[in-house]
């Protein structure tokens, strides 16, 4: 029997971009840090240079480790460890989030599917990973935003822990903050690489969330809403 129920945050509660619009929004978030430090007299960058800096730091290490958001800008810009302090670092990450967070936008049957399941007696938390690890309490600051801070039992972000999904790392801290073992969970989330692998490699059951039904990736363990979640358990 199910005790909890663990969400993915973007396109899962909250709609965010998909996959193919990433790179607009990871241009965009490049050059609203541009601007900033151009403000702050730190852009010193050749312009030819930044996009192959910018691809330079895309990739995710193989391992799962989180590589924090502020020392991949550092190297992007050139910046040094003293340029970053008197709140630089905060503010690029702010500025760096601040296109997607623009879009952002809850889903109608997440607040009323998260009320069901708590009133079932079942505890609930979001687990996720950040864009090119950008911190939590930005992230905190979001799900707040979102009404959901007070919807759920615990909050986790992958920086939290240090690894990304669907390492195991970030699946057994959440169920040790909620108190379950990993067959008295169920995960929720839009991404079979992270929402399904993941889980399902640390014994947890997992359901896939297809909103648009565009996922190729799709089985049985598939719904098109939270609404239709509720159904499941």
């Amino acid at each position: 029997m199910k005790q909890a129920v663990i969400f993915d945050l973007g396109n899962t509660l909250v709609s965010y971009f998909t996959r193919s619009e990433w790179p607009g929004i990871l241009a965009q978030a490049i050059e609203e840090v541009s601007t900033y430090l151009r403000s702050q007299g730190l852009f010193r960058v050749d312009p030819a240079e930044l996009t192959d800096r910018v691809e330079a730091e895309r990739p995710e290490p193989v391992d799962h480790r989180v590589k924090p958001l502020v020392g991949r800008l550092a190297r992007i810009f050139g910046l040094s460890e003293p340029e970053l302090g008197n709140g630089v670092a905060e503010q690029l990450c702010r500025h760096f989030m601040k296109p997607a967070f623009a879009v952002a936008c809850r889903y109608d049957d997440t607040l009323p599917t998260l009320k069901a399941i708590r009133e079932r007696g079942l505890r609930t938390g979001i687990l996720s990973n950040t864009p090119w690890g950008s911190p939590p309490d930005l992230w905190r600051e979001e799900v707040d935003r979102h009404g959901l801070t007070d919807a759920v039992d615990t909050v986790l972000f992958c920086c939290d822990v240090g690894y990304r999904k669907p390492a195991r790392q970030p699946f057994e801290s959440i169920m040790q903050q909620l108190g379950v073992s990993a067959d008295g969970c169920l995960f929720v989330g839009d991404d079979p690489r992270w929402d399904i692998v993941g889980p399902r490699g640390v014994g947890m059951e997992a359901i896939l969330i297809d909103r648009t039904g565009s996922e190729q990736d799709a089985d049985e363990n598939t719904v098109r809403s939270l609404t239709e979640l509720l159904d499941r358990l």
